[in-house]
């Protein structure tokens, strides 16, 4: 199959760089999968599960919560808020903001933004989890 190079930053610096085949995340429009010779493209990340497949086959898990994705003239640019890969996640670490925000959406009182944060935090912490598997 096609590779195409591809680029992975979060704003503490590169942490990928290398010819693949497929790149899959999540937009703030959905799933999406760019592929050698995709025409040139920009969309914001949102927050899910992403992998990237090589030419030998393998894939590597990641979680992306937010950022930006270009693909310009056959080079593929990921710059994510947060980028970690499968094997980087703490699930014990997941699993504690997953109680974190589930004690504070249960509790009585929230200001909106109070519950949109604790909402945010919960959705981030089940992404990785998700990916941790």
């Amino acid at each position: 199959m096609a590779t195409f190079p591809l680029l992975i930053g979060t704003p503490d610096g590169l942490l990928f760089e290398g010819d693949v085949v497929r790149v899959v995340c999540r937009s703030i429009t959905g799933d999406l999968a760019i592929l050698a010779r995709h025409v040139n493209f920009c969309t914001a990340l949102g927050m899910g599960g992403a992998h990237v497949v090589f030419e030998d086959g393998t894939r590597r898990e990641a979680a992306c919560i937010g950022g930006m994705l270009s693909m310009q003239d056959g080079v593929c640019r990921l710059m994510a808020t947060t980028w970690e890969w499968q094997e980087d996640i703490d699930a014990e670490r997941a699993a504690a903001a997953k109680k974190r925000a589930e004690d504070a959406l249960a509790r009585s009182g929230l200001t909106e933004r109070e519950h949109r944060l604790a909402e945010a935090k919960l959705h981030r912490a089940l992404v990785r989890l998700s990916v941790k598997g």
